[in-house]
């Protein structure tokens, strides 16, 4: 896979223009981003590091998406005494994440077209790490709040650009290269919830070092972002000839509000089981270890599954099959949860964490519905913004259901439920098709499908 990665970083994506009209070689529509060279040559040599550069600090950047969340949670009745924290103010902390990636991530597009999507990368790594580092050493509750939306708001730009550099640089390899950002993002997010702790106890007990050391982590991906950048020296892509220059009118295009709906659905499920479901197997009868590892087991079958799904995915004509497949896992493991959550617990925990691969299938159909590198990021803003506002009300819903029921036979089934919808929008967004074409006024004669 990597080899061929040489060649497909040299040139973005070769699609034609919106009518979809078949051609060959790059025209002025998708220019090449660089000559074509020869592996064998110096050129082509470096152009093959530069590739291996690259996707490692994709990797880097992914493991870092997800730590400004969930290294809190462990340690938040910590840092709530440590800053004299109200339950409210805590509570807050809870929705922060979704309104940061909902309102910075739309202007990544805008910042991208100027600068280059790596330099807006590069500079979301350095907030993450500033926000990170700050945050364990404040005082102060509202600039622990405030630098940890300056933390949210580089993963925000991230989330919504990551798609975007592996569209323009590995246009032949968007499965395989989906299915890596998604596996070194699982790994993030559990290593984060799962280290968390044992590293706060190996240095000392204090939660301010507990948060801080991922700081250094992002520290990291900061570093091997500045040297792409450094070496690439990209520009943005507001030129005439630039490929995805144009701004598209995206309101237009069902795909995109399919596909916005779906990442909103299979995010509430996702933060939802996340934040209540070591809870219910603890409310079933589960000691509070066997719940934490229930809970590992949820997030570690989105590691290999997150790299073998998008593969899979980009291999077909449309994706409907795995909307299918993953919503009907989330419906039985739910079910399941709510009759026999103390039985077979760990069938529940695989089959719950089969169904929040939705994630992955959504970056990956992000990455395939439009057809240049602009595209997708236009697409990418527009769905995750709209998505992650749709699935701020889902967990507090989650939690405001099991207060007034005193038990789980609504949450779960609520849960379940919303599996529906989530399907049905998501067979929308997973047909063969493009953005361009659905944003572009009908023709005359034409009916819009």
């Amino acid at each position: 896979m990597m080899a061929a990665m040489a060649t497909a970083a040299d040139t973005t994506t070769t699609e034609g223009p919106a009518s979809g009209a078949p051609h060959h070689a790059p025209s002025e529509h998708a220019p090449a981003e660089h000559p074509a060279a020869d592996a064998t040559t110096p050129a082509g040599t470096r152009s093959r590091h530069l590739s291996w550069l690259l996707a490692a600090a994709i990797v880097a950047a992914a493991l870092n998406l997800r730590p400004v969340v969930t290294s809190l949670g462990p340690l938040l009745d910590q840092v709530r005494s440590g800053l004299g924290m109200s339950a409210t103010v805590a509570g807050l902390l809870t929705a922060v994440p979704s309104l940061c990636f909902a309102g910075f991530g739309i202007a990544a597009p805008a910042l991208a077209r100027r600068t280059g999507p790596i330099a807006v990368v590069a500079a979301g790594m350095g907030a993450i790490a500033v926000g990170l580092l700050a945050r364990a050493f404040t005082g102060s509750t509202a600039l622990f709040l405030l630098l940890t939306a300056v933390a949210l708001a580089g993963v925000a730009v991230s989330n919504v650009l990551l798609p975007v550099v592996i569209k323009r640089y590995f246009p032949d390899r968007v499965g395989p290269m989906i299915g890596l950002y998604s596996m070194a993002l699982s790994v993030g997010t559990s290593a984060a919830a799962a280290a968390t702790v044992p590293l706060t106890s190996a240095l000392g007990g204090s939660w301010r070092l507990g948060l801080g050391v991922w700081g250094l982590l992002a520290a990291a991906a900061l570093a091997l972002w500045a040297v792409t950048a450094f070496l690439r020296r990209d520009r943005g892509e507001a030129g005439p000839n630039r490929p995805g220059a144009a701004k598209l009118p995206i309101l237009r295009s069902r795909t995109a509000w399919a596909l916005a709906v779906f990442f909103g659905l299979q995010s509430t499920s996702a933060y939802a089981a996340m934040g209540w479901l070591p809870k219910i197997y603890q409310d079933a009868g589960v000691s509070g270890s066997s719940s934490g590892v229930l809970l590992a087991i949820v997030m570690a079958i989105s590691v290999p599954a997150s790299f073998v799904l998008p593969n899979l995915a980009v291999r077909r004509g449309d994706q409907r099959i795995f909307v299918v497949v993953l919503a009907l896992c989330g419906i039985a493991g739910y079910t399941g949860l709510a009759l026999a959550a103390g039985t077979a617990s760990w069938l529940w925990a695989c089959l719950v964490g089969l169904s929040m691969c939705a994630f992955p299938l959504a970056l990956t159909m992000i990455g395939l519905r439009a057809r240049t590198p602009g595209g997708v990021g236009q697409l990418s803003a527009f769905a995750q913004s709209v998505g992650y506002l749709i699935s701020i009300p889902g967990p507090i819903l989650i939690g405001s259901l099991y207060q007034w029921t005193g038990g789980w036979y609504l949450p779960l089934g609520f849960l379940a439920v919303l599996l529906v919808p989530q399907m049905a929008v998501g067979l929308r967004a997973a047909r063969a098709r493009h953005i361009e074409d659905e944003a572009q006024p009908a023709a005359p004669g034409r009916v819009a499908s």
